[in-house]
């Protein structure tokens, strides 16, 4: 564990202020849900993530589109790769600015780009969809293709699946 040399006083409620530039580094937003844990004497807080909770069966759809269709299928969280059919190098990289604003925002995108996680560039066609469920934005589904074709209903298909999933659960 790094320590970051900042301490913070428990006000009478039990409350304990994460500091703006550890939730900035971290990329915790307002509203979000952290997940509590203890090890012997310590608290660890970690960003809780319902997709993670998903990632088995989006990884089977994944590969199901992947085996019919010849696309690469992408499923993200809020922050970050989780499923990966094609690039397994591409798991727990982060998503840039771009994606995050399809995320909060809640917008699709088919697009000939580039689209960078981390250090790994992509240059394809991309069918991106938000992956919404109890009116919360959670992740993203990206098809990746190397032909023209519109798979924008596909991605659209997927994040449908796996957000009435995540509300049935």
């Amino acid at each position: 564990m790094k320590s970051t040399g900042i301490t913070r006083k428990i006000d009478e409620l039990g409350r304990v202020v994460i500091p703006k530039e550890i939730r900035r580094n971290l990329g915790i937003r307002d509203g979000e849900s952290l997940e509590i844990f203890t090890d012997e004497d310590s608290i660890i807080l970690k960003k809780h993530s319902q997709m993670e909770r998903f990632e088995e069966m989006g990884a089977k759809l994944g590969e199901i589109i992947n085996t019919i269709f010849k696309v690469d299928v992408i499923i993200t969280d809020r922050e970050k790769v989780i499923v990966a059919t094609n690039n397994k190098d591409l798991v727990y990289k982060r998503l840039n600015k771009d994606l995050i604003y399809l995320i909060d925002n809640r917008e699709e995108l088919e697009s000939n780009t580039t689209i960078n996680f981390d250090d790994v560039s992509l240059n394809a066609k991309f069918s991106i969809v938000p992956i919404i469920a109890s009116s919360d934005s959670l992740g993203l589904v990206i098809i990746v293709a190397n032909d023209d074709k519109d798979y924008g209903n596909l991605a659209r298909l997927m994040a449908k699946i796996l957000s009435e999933k995540i509300n049935i659960y």
